[in-house]
């Protein structure tokens, strides 16, 4: 599938720490039913072997529903599952390499977390960019600073690309970025600590409703 034919608005980050004795399928599964509308596996822990059966059975559920599988990092795990494409930060594999590897169709976003970055990527086929964090937040600590609001106007105003926040973003926070230029956020803790997964996304993709209206 194409960028284009993607709904980026809600994005779901997984965390299997998070899920306790969950199954991540079944919490997957459940967001996708609640709205979400593209899955990035990031797994920090497991083996390569374990990751890519892990990749394998989430795009097993999520092939036939549209959305699309990104990896998190690990371009071998993508091309070994099957996957619609990778996420990349500023320390992993560079664009162009993973773009060789994976060949012209597949979905490619990358972590950006200053305006000199995203000049640098201004050139590239990118499927989104993606704002870390937004927010300050436990999840992501190896970054050089939060964009806040006022930095979303700012990438806004410097980049026509789509544009995907990430960091500190659920219910009560998402709406003021959403107003100020992002396309879209990812949530980790927002679904993966839900005690109702559908429930939370149903609940971020009306935040996300309200703020485009």
């Amino acid at each position: 599938m194409s960028a284009g034919e993607v709904d980026w608005s809600l994005y779901l980050v997984t965390d299997r720490a998070m899920l306790g004795s969950r199954p991540l399928e079944k919490v997957v599964a459940a967001a996708v039913e609640g709205g979400v509308g593209a899955v990035q596996l990031r797994e920090k822990e497991l083996c390569t072997r374990e990751f890519i059966a892990e990749a394998r059975r989430l795009r097993q559920i999520l092939k036939p529903l549209g959305v699309p599988l990104i990896v998190n990092d690990r371009v071998d795990v993508a091309l070994a599952a099957d996957a619609d494409g990778v996420h990349i930060g500023q320390n992993d594999m560079p664009y162009a390499d993973a773009r060789r590897l994976l060949g012209p169709d597949a979905l490619i976003g990358v972590s950006v977390e200053s305006l000199e970055q995203i000049e640098e990527l201004e050139d590239q086929e990118l499927a989104y960019l993606a704002l870390s964090p937004v927010y300050a937040t436990p999840t992501k600590t190896d970054t050089i600073t939060q964009w806040g609001t006022e930095g979303v106007r700012a990438a806004r105003e410097r980049t026509r690309r789509r544009l995907i926040g990430i960091g500190g973003l659920d219910r009560e926070t998402a709406e003021a970025p959403l107003r100020n230029g992002l396309d879209g956020i990812a949530v980790v803790s927002a679904i993966c600590r839900a005690a109702d997964p559908r429930a939370a996304a149903d609940e971020l993709a009306a935040v996300i409703r309200e703020a485009r209206r």
